[in-house]
């Protein structure tokens, strides 16, 4: 193994984002909504629609009363309809609930489920890693257990780890307190540090490496013990408006545009969505020990005349290439941090991932929540 420099710098998002960082946020609109008479009777008139009313899946025709769609067109001209959240940002969960009840008015019935709720922010913040304490670890360790090192050697990824670690094991883990552990995890912790745990590369027959980068997100606890079936794993999702959020930006940033694979957004963002998922109803994970293949944890079994349907939501996470494409690039980038001859001691990395900003989710992309899709499109995809 060739010399492991002692700094290394790698880009870090911005701390917690603050509403006032942020365009336009829910909350913020929400407010303003509430200064004006007319905005506001809509807006609560909306609210008891969306929460009286039971969330059709994709699939299905919504029924809204016609006092709804009043309340909806009132709502078009407000700053509400363009409102946005951010995955790090403090009362997000309120900001979320905020985006789902205008989402209705914006579309009036078409769920738009390929524009995520989040704004699409860049940052590019150096941020500091020291590698010189990895000496400790023997020569031929594996890269896992060198970037979980390198967690551990990070105050605050420590505490984090810790705290999923402790929730997520024992005999009697409660599986929903672990989750929420995870998603504090891989929301709060720096993204290299995240993504290093994770996306850490692991030689083809190593299956130590292989089981502990599978083990980072304590699958025995964090994953259902017996695989319930997909859609019904969606409609669960659906029914939270956070896991939904995620479940939507995941399909906006990782979805193929094309018969030719090509992507709609750069990887950096397909990963950041992916992530995203972790510590949600729809928390996927590698497979096996010996490859980088993810699946959700659910089955297709028993569903009827929606076995095209949930083999398309099912697919989206197991054959899709723009996601299988930024796993491998990614970990390609993390091997070469330790496996290249450095100049200097001191230097900038940049993971340079496809980041073509020009690239934007159309509206007519497949999308995995749309059923009209015929199987063989998707199945050409990958």
């Amino acid at each position: 193994m060739q010399g492991i420099p002692s700094r290394l710098w790698r880009n870090l998002g911005d701390p917690l984002p603050t509403e006032s960082r942020l365009m336009n946020s829910c909350l913020q609109a929400r407010r303003k909504c509430q200064a004006d008479p007319i905005c506001s009777a809509a807006y609560r008139h909306l609210d008891s629609c969306t929460s009286s009313i039971s969330t059709p899946l994709p699939s299905e025709e919504p029924s809204v009363p016609a006092d709804c769609l009043e309340a909806a067109q009132q709502l078009r001209n407000s700053s509400l309809i363009g409102c946005m959240c951010h995955r790090r940002m403090k009362n997000q969960v309120a900001c979320l609930d905020i985006y789902w009840t205008v989402h209705r008015a914006r579309s009036l019935g078409n769920y738009e489920l390929d524009v995520s709720p989040y704004e699409d922010t860049v940052t590019s913040k150096p941020w500091k890693m020291n590698l010189s304490k990895l000496n400790m670890l023997k020569p031929d360790s594996d890269l896992c257990l060198k970037f979980a090192m390198l967690c551990t050697l990070n105050d605050k990824c420590d505490r984090l780890r810790k705290a999923y670690g402790e929730a997520c094991s024992g005999p009697h883990c409660q599986r929903h307190v672990c989750l929420r552990q995870l998603l504090t995890f891989f929301e709060k912790a720096a993204e290299p540090h995240a993504q290093g745990l994770l996306l850490c590369p692991c030689a083809p027959n190593d299956r130590g490496c292989g089981e502990r980068r599978r083990n980072t997100i304590a699958p025995s606890c964090a994953l259902p013990p017996v695989a319930p079936n997909c859609l019904d794993l969606r409609r669960l999702c659906f029914s939270d408006p956070l896991c939904r959020s995620r479940l939507v930006d995941f399909q906006a940033h990782c979805h193929p545009m094309d018969i030719l694979g090509t992507c709609a957004t750069e990887q950096s963002r397909c990963l950041r969505a992916y992530l995203g998922l972790i510590g949600t109803a729809m928390t996927p994970n590698f497979v096996s020990n010996v490859n980088t293949s993810v699946a959700l944890s659910c089955t297709c079994r028993g569903s009827g005349n929606l076995q095209e349907e949930c083999e398309q939501l099912e697919g989206f996470f197991s054959h899709n290439p723009c996601l299988t494409e930024a796993i491998a690039a990614k970990m390609r980038f993390h091997s070469q941090l330790f496996y290249q001859d450095w100049p200097h001691p001191t230097f900038a990395v940049m993971a340079h991932q496809n980041e073509n900003r020009a690239l934007r989710s159309q509206p007519w992309a497949p999308s995995l929540f749309s059923c009209t899709l015929p199987l063989i499109l998707l199945l050409s995809l990958w």
